[in-house]
């Protein structure tokens, strides 16, 4: 190269930078009309401790950000990409999905019933699964598999069964066979639990310990704030004979309230909004902290419960998971249950939140709203908090020679041998005051063409059963009261006055529930049953509701609906194909 060239080269290059340094021009009165300004926060947000969040980008931006989650991406990133759900077309607020952590589980099989007559697993009364599905639906994002649990979607409604008669037995017992809506050749199996009712004056004295996660990453709206909201809605409940503490957990542990009068209204509330999130997370102090004061103020035949409100996104210390997951199993056989409340998005770690509970003899539930903080923390407080019966196991024999097939919808993570049903040291779940618990089995006659699996080529052709052909099934119950270690037992037939050409209104909504959450998951027992379909099912068996809690449902599967359809067909797309989004996990 000669100089005049290598001159050249020089010029062009001072030029280019002289380019990029020259200064930007001010914007335009339009371009700045333009620009979305924050908004203040309203009065009464300000009094529920709640920061309105920053509104969405401008829709230019907006949509740029949406074409570009739309893309096709690497071949080697797709394996991350599967742990989260694929982005609705339009604004939505940001994927939250990769850090957060829920426990993978398989699907209950369909099984023979001639190779595998009982069925047994323990009930379980949490709601979380639901509610922190909905936060992701309403946020634009349909759920991974794993935060999908059927037993928790069920159990979030009420279906109205009818109490106990006296509280010699702490519950009733309902159960109904109809046909499937997905398949009316198969049937589904209702076998509906409902607890006697304490009026909340009547719940006997509580010594509660709120052990409150403050790290850093509680610091966003729908964490500690809206957790503080909840907890201030709890107070004007408390009586004089209650007793009430606050321990904190972050960097190091504390005691914000020491354990108080629950009358004593004006000094909790000083201490809830005293409260405020920074530094690290230290899980396993915080918890110890909080059984220490749970000791302290303990009462004799009393409520004894440590309620943890976390994101799960805490460390266990230098003993791990599982010592601590034995610590709070410990703490449950002295008196002191552990319950658990899930808040926020992002970094949940829902698979902390429901083993813990599990260990503690407590429930789960997942805060996604102050409506949903009142109806956990107050409107059902008796369920939440005092226990009526406890270990409850359900076990079902089938008649095969009316049932070639079945299938438990739900309760994966509470199965049991069948040899556990009679041991009473096996754990099991517990059922709080007023609460109601439903399990579905979904059924197949025998003689129905609609059989999945293929007798066996040598197994018994004409088998006889000394029960009664009327008999479809022989339900077993076993329970303990809340002060007793042995457990009593509850037999009773399932008979052809159980079944019923049309299903009633509360199990056509049920069997809705239930399809929604296996379609969620990714429908495979439905028979091409889709969503349009049970969004009409839940419409049509929505029937008294106060709170508006169907209505809600509707809405939910009718967004999800909408969701699936975004997610199936990318804007501008020739061809799917390629860029498909998975929508089930």
């Amino acid at each position: 190269m000669n100089a005049k060239s290598m001159l050249y080269l020089l010029l062009t290059a001072l030029l280019v930078v002289l380019t990029g340094c020259s200064t930007t021009r001010a914007p335009s009165a339009t371009e700045r009309d333009k620009t979305v300004q924050p908004q203040p926060t309203s009065p009464a947000a300000k009094m529920a401790g709640i920061v309105t969040p920053p509104p969405p980008p401008p829709v230019a931006e907006r949509q740029a950000d949406a074409i570009a989650l739309a893309a096709p991406m690497p071949s080697g990133m797709q394996g991350r990409a599967s742990m989260a759900v694929q982005p609705a077309y339009g604004w939505q607020p940001p994927a939250t999905q990769d850090r957060e952590h829920y426990a993978h589980y398989e699907d209950n099989p369909v099984q023979r019933v001639a190779e595998h007559p009982v069925s047994t697993f323990g009930l379980d009364v949490d709601t979380g699964s639901y509610t922190n599905v909905r936060r992701m639906i309403e946020q634009g994002q349909l759920p991974p598999g794993d935060a999908v649990r059927a037993e928790e979607f069920i159990n979030y409604f009420d279906y109205g069964y009818a109490p106990p008669k006296n509280r010699s037995q702490p519950f009733s017992v309902t159960t109904e066979v109809a046909p499937a809506p997905w398949n009316p050749k198969r049937q589904l199996l209702l076998v509906g639990v409902q607890g006697y009712r304490v009026p909340a004056q009547d719940i006997p004295a509580a010594n509660l310990v709120f052990l409150i996660d403050t790290s850093g990453s509680m610091m966003s709206a729908d964490k500690l704030p809206l957790l503080k909201a909840s907890l201030r809605q709890v107070v004007p409940k408390l009586r004089h004979r209650d007793r009430v503490a606050l321990v904190t957990y972050a960097g190091s542990a504390g005691i914000a309230l020491p354990s108080t009068p629950g009358d004593q209204h004006a000094r909790i509330l000083a201490a809830i909004d005293a409260m405020q999130p920074g530094g690290s997370t230290n899980g396993q102090a915080g918890i110890e902290l909080a059984y220490a004061q749970a000791r302290q103020g303990f009462i004799q035949g009393g409520v004894n419960r440590v309620i943890l409100a976390t994101d799960g996104d805490f460390n266990v210390g230098q003993t791990g998971i599982q010592a601590l997951t034995d610590e709070i199993a410990d703490k449950r056989r002295s008196g002191i249950a552990l319950s658990t409340l899930g808040f926020g998005s992002g970094n949940y770690n829902d698979a902390m939140a429901v083993r813990l509970a599990d260990a503690g003899n407590g429930s789960h539930h997942y805060i996604d709203s102050l409506d949903e903080g009142r109806r956990v923390l107050v409107d059902e407080m008796a369920q939440t908090l005092l226990t009526i019966a406890k270990d409850v196991k359900v076990q079902i024999e089938f008649n095969p020679a009316r049932v070639s097939e079945y299938r438990l919808i739900g309760y994966v993570k509470r199965k049991l041998r069948r040899e556990d049903f009679n041991n009473d040291q096996v754990d099991a779940g517990d059922i709080g005051a007023g609460a109601n618990v439903t399990a579905l089995y979904e059924i197949t006659p025998a003689g129905s063409s609609a059989a999945r699996i293929d007798p066996l080529r040598y197994a018994p052709q004409d088998r006889e059963t000394r029960a009664s052909s009327r008999e479809i099934a022989w339900l077993r119950l076993r329970y303990k009261q809340p002060e007793q270690t042995r457990s009593r037992l509850i037999e009773r037939p399932i008979t052809d006055r159980d079944v019923h050409a049309r299903a009633s209104q509360r199990m056509r909504f049920a069997a809705a529930v239930a399809a929604f959450a296996d379609a969620l998951r990714g429908g495979k027992e439905l028979d091409g049953y889709t969503l349009h379909d049970i969004a009409a099912l839940a419409r049509a068996a929505r029937g008294d509701d106060p709170r508006g809690d169907r209505a809600g449902f509707v809405r939910l599967v009718e967004l999800a609906e909408g969701l699936q359809t975004a997610a199936a067909t990318p804007p501008g797309a020739d061809s799917g194909a390629d860029r498909t989004a998975t929508m089930y996990r």
